[in-house]
């Protein structure tokens, strides 16, 4: 009986771990939404710079790093790997984190946002 009551125990400590874990998940299709508050001055279209980067392909590149787009000495210098944790990072502060960056955006201050458009970015960058 002792045995049973540690199982029981240990799934209900697991439960809300998984729980969290499958909130921490973003939505593409939401971030697409999110994403038009970005889309004055960014394209996940490749080769397709604005006023900001093309971000197709963004998860896994190195800031500073797209050819043909003029980045700032502070992005340059940053030599950030855009995972998932470093965009959270950057969509939540971006001169926070990268301090003398050209970008004027304030922020995402809704982590489920980042999330959101984290995962959009990981599925236009993917086409």
């Amino acid at each position: 009986m002792r045995g049973f009551a540690l199982v029981a125990a240990a799934a209900a400590l697991a439960l809300p771990m998984v729980a969290q874990a499958q909130d921490a998940a973003g939505d593409a299709a939401k971030g697409k939404q999110v994403f038009a508050k970005c889309q004055a001055c960014h394209s996940v279209e490749a080769g397709t710079n604005k006023l900001g980067p093309s971000l197709h392909g963004v998860v896994g590149r190195v800031s500073g790093t797209l050819e043909g787009f003029k980045y700032s000495d502070a992005m340059k210098a940053a030599n950030l790997t855009w995972d998932e944790a470093t965009l959270d990072k950057y969509l939540a502060n971006p001169k926070g984190l990268v301090p003398g960056t050209k970008m004027v955006f304030p922020g995402l201050p809704k982590e489920q946002d980042r999330l959101d458009v984290i995962a959009y970015l990981k599925e236009a960058g993917a086409s």
